[in-house]
């Protein structure tokens, strides 16, 4: 890549630079500051002056050293060995780094994105010379990992008529691999190529969601389920398990790749997530969950420009997966910090604050970042997605604060983490009362089909049960349970079975750290059961304590530790069981009648 000197500096701001003398700049051109190089990107231009924000610590730069130019914009690298890598916010790749630096980052230290030495073998479409190749189009593949073959495209920005394409054989990312004719003259084609990480890529056709995101926890998928392609908040305080809920649903649910942001974390939280993942075990392989992720790590006390790029460097690297036929899922933790990375570059520059101190075009951005986002077919025809959880840290556990508020109008499902449920160590911490989920009558149709037709109705009803049991629990404070007849009383009990039996999950038990969409539906059903017939049961006079007293409820309570996945008679025994219980009570309070 060409430099060029485009101007000089001129006053030093933190990580905002101001350039004077500045000619042939582009607007979020990517910049190299001082004889240091720092990575920059030119944010503001006005006549001869321009704004920079930096990318690294700005100390020692002083005015009139010189700032060059690269003539593009700030990209990332598309290729085969993204998965598995870690990446800082501008996808500089921290294991190769350390390996030069020591553990810290040198200022300036240049390092490709993709390793150069490493060859991977490529084995071409069925293409000949001649043939027309269009934007996204698949030239052939790359078996990336066990799991994940890395389809090579024909960048977007490139058509016309293929010239010739390599055979199979191992190619280092920089080798050609073909030739392409354009109407600017011939084009080499590579395994890589770049894109501008806040340019979303271009897709042919955008389609309806319709597929849940199953991701084996029953709070989510039953209570609040989410479409592949879609968008989810997950707000909550310190403490409240997000980054846990985030560590479950990556290494569940059902995407075909996973991209985590860790953007402006604590140290030690994301030191805990770089060295458990490659631990992780991909229940559908038995290998590393490392073999279908890519980790971008950008910690708080790195350079506040980087942690605002990091997100849009994930979302880059989703939406190139996707564009190969994939199921990704993105997690943004937390986009509460990339917000304060906003508000601390628009102060250095002098920009109008808008509420809290955030920036005007807050909600802009954070909609920018939801938007990429979607259920596609790509430009080769093929059907992918980029589905986006992002955590958000709202000050003191405040849901009305301007970053939660802002999100909440752009995504369609909202895990709100409550501090009280954390606190008596109920996880996932999801509120039943303050979340809710746009995207039922999306996803309704393929539970019905392929869960159990009863899926809605018995999701209602269950949700109908926990409003009716905080209105009696606002009576119980006041006057106590016994004032309640065994009816009301009875919605209370089977609140509580539903909450500690069906809600409360473990991600360190081996058979209760997943649920398959089957087994929620059974232990749903069985749990309704239970309701139906007790309420039954009680209008026709049998008390509330010869309910309590049958011994299956016990094993109810421990279903969820008991059945597996793999074997869902017992919960049909269960059932069984508890009709034949509840059939031996209403006899014998017959008999005594």
């Amino acid at each position: 890549m060409e430099e060029r000197i485009i101007g000089q500096v001129h006053r030093v701001n933190g990580p905002v630079i101001e350039a004077a003398g500045v000619t042939d700049a582009m607007m979020l051109e990517l910049v190299r500051v001082g004889e240091v190089r720092l990575v920059g990107e030119t944010i503001k231009l006005a006549g001869s002056s321009a704004i920079i924000q930096v990318y690294e610590d700005t100390t020692g730069i002083a005015p009139g050293e010189n700032i060059y130019g690269s003539g593009s914009p700030l990209s990332v690298e598309l290729g085969p060995g993204l998965i598995g890598t870690i990446y800082d916010g501008i996808q500089r790749p921290l294991e190769e780094i350390r390996a030069l630096s020591g553990s810290f980052i040198e200022r300036g230290v240049r390092l490709p994105s993709l390793n150069r030495e490493k060859k991977w073998r490529f084995q071409p479409a069925a293409l000949k010379k001649g043939d027309p190749l269009s934007p996204g189009q698949v030239l052939g593949t790359v078996q990336e990992t066990e799991r994940v073959e890395h389809r090579v495209l024909v960048p977007p920005e490139v058509q016309g008529t293929l010239k010739s394409l390599a055979g199979a054989g191992d190619f280092t990312v920089e080798e050609p691999i073909g030739l392409v004719e354009t109407p600017s003259g011939e084009k080499a084609l590579f395994l890589m190529h770049r894109w501008p990480i806040r340019t979303p890529r271009p897709i042919r056709e955008r389609l309806a969601v319709s597929y849940p995101l199953i991701t084996g926890q029953r709070v989510i998928d039953t209570l609040f389920p989410v479409a592949r392609g879609g968008t989810v908040a997950i707000p909550g305080g310190f403490g409240t398990g997000k980054t846990m809920t985030q560590h479950a649903i990556a290494k569940w649910c059902d995407a075909s790749i996973i991209v985590y942001i860790g953007c402006g974390e604590r140290g030690n939280e994301m030191t805990d997530v770089l060295t458990e993942f490659p631990k992780l075990v991909d229940p559908r392989t038995g290998r590393s969950l490392m073999e279908r992720t890519v980790l971008i790590a950008n910690t708080s006390n790195m350079p506040v420009s980087a942690r605002e790029a990091s997100i849009y460097t994930g979302a880059t690297l989703a939406e190139y997966f996707r564009d190969q036929g994939y199921h990704v899922a993105v997690m943004a933790d937390s986009t509460s910090r990339w917000a304060e990375a906003l508000r601390e570059l628009s102060g250095r520059m002098e920009e109008m604050p808008a509420e809290e101190g955030f920036p005007a075009y807050l909600p802009t951005r954070i909609a920018e970042f939801y938007e990429r986002a979607g259920h596609v077919t790509s430009l080769s025809g093929a059907d992918g997605s980029v589905s986006i959880i992002g955590a958000v840290s709202p000050p003191g556990g405040d849901f009305s604060e301007p970053v939660t508020q802002h999100t909440k109008r752009f995504v369609r499902c909202f895990w709100a983490l409550d501090r009280q449920l954390a606190n008596a160590r109920h996880y996932p911490a999801i509120s039943w009362l303050d979340s809710y989920s746009e995207y039922l009558s999306e996803v309704m149709s393929w539970w019905e089909r392929e869960v159990g037709p009863d899926w809605s109705k018995n999701r209602a009803e269950i949700m109908e049960l926990l409003q009716r049991e905080v209105r009696l629990a606002q009576v119980v404070k006041l006057v106590g349970p016994d004032a309640l007849p065994d009816s009301q009383r009875f919605v209370i009990e089977v609140c509580t079975l539903f909450k500690n039996a069906f809600l409360q999950q473990s991600a360190f038990d081996d058979i209760d750290r997943f649920s398959s969409t089957q087994k929620q539906m059974k232990m749903l059903s069985l749990i309704l059961t239970y309701w139906r017939r007790g309420a039954e049961a009680i209008r026709k006079g049998i008390t509330l304590v010869r309910l309590r007293r049958m011994k299956i409820l016990q094993e109810i309570i421990k279903m969820k530790f008991t059945v597996p996945n793999e074997d869902l008679s017992g919960l049909d025994r269960l059932a069984a069981r508890l009709e034949r219980s509840l059939d031996q009570l209403e006899s014998i309070y017959e008999e005594e009648q």
